[in-house]
């Protein structure tokens, strides 16, 4: 197989930032075919998120069923699912299709604190999603709301709820460590029958993060179809964020948060001049 085809199942972000958006960037810099199933249209910038428009489960469903009836997948990243309706019918696609390697991003606020998902819709994440993705990647406050608790701050703690986590039904953990202070940021692997591995990578100094957590559970979806096992995966995407957020002050992308540099590799001197 020379090529991979990576489907984003999640909200848009007109800024490019976040959402679809970023994870189709995501995926043709890291060597996938990006495809998408919009589940929400969102009105958000780098400032934050002005208005949500749902997409009908009935109509999420038809994507879904069109594009996998005709598409080989490879790889799934979902993100933005915003009710229990959509759930609903992501997890019968995830059933009937028998999609491989699915990395759930469970996307529940934004970086600019307005909520994308509702409230009663978490447990059908918990009950419905959690089994049925090979790899969750929550950031702290995502692992407490989905377990209940309150958000922890130290690694040792860290390993404690993503093990829980573990409990609630899910294969792999992947709990980012984005929240604590430090010079380095650390993230946390667990498997029911496997060590604990840690990625940690510089902690780059910059406000122009938004949209980091699509991209590197979009950079494991990428990934994992090419590399031999998920800790490869995880590992690369990890490395290729880091370098995103490293060139991020060189865009120049709203008055907020700005996003992270997808193609830092591929843009330099001379990109776009005429010949």
């Amino acid at each position: 197989m020379t090529s991979f085809n990576i489907l984003s199942i999640a909200g848009t972000d007109p800024s490019g930032g976040a959402g679809i958006q970023a994870d189709l960037k995501t995926f043709s810099a890291l060597g996938g075919y990006g495809m998408s199933v919009v589940t929400a249209l969102v009105a958000q910038t780098t400032t934050g998120v002005r208005e949500v428009h749902e997409v009908p489960p009935e109509f999420i469903t038809s994507q879904l069923d069109t594009l996998l009836n005709d598409v080989r997948v490879d790889a799934v990243k979902i993100g933005m699912l915003g009710n229990t309706g959509v759930i609903d019918a992501v997890v019968r696609a995830i059933d009937d299709h028998r999609l491989p390697n699915v990395v759930l991003d469970p996307v529940m606020v934004a970086k600019s604190g307005d909520r994308l998902l509702a409230a009663d819709a978490i447990e059908a994440v918990r009950s419905q999603l959690l089994p049925r993705a090979d790899l969750v990647t929550p950031n702290l406050p995502e692992a407490a709301e989905l377990l209940g608790e309150e958000e922890v701050h130290d690694l040792a703690s860290m390993g404690e709820q993503a093990t829980r986590l573990l409990t609630l039904g899910a294969r792999q953990v992947l709990l980012k460590g984005g929240h604590l202070s430090g010079q380095s940021s650390t993230d946390l692997l667990v498997a029911a029958e496997a060590a604990p591995e840690t990625f940690s990578a510089e902690r780059i100094p910059t406000k122009n993060t938004h949209g980091t957590g699509c991209t590197l559970s979009s950079a494991i979806a990428a990934l994992r179809p090419q590399r031999r096992a998920w800790f490869e995966a995880v590992r690369d995407a990890k490395n290729y964020l880091t370098e995103a957020l490293r060139h991020a002050d060189d865009l120049e992308v709203g008055h907020g948060k700005g996003p992270v540099h997808h193609f830092h590799a591929w843009w330099g001197e001379g990109v776009g001049e005429r010949g």
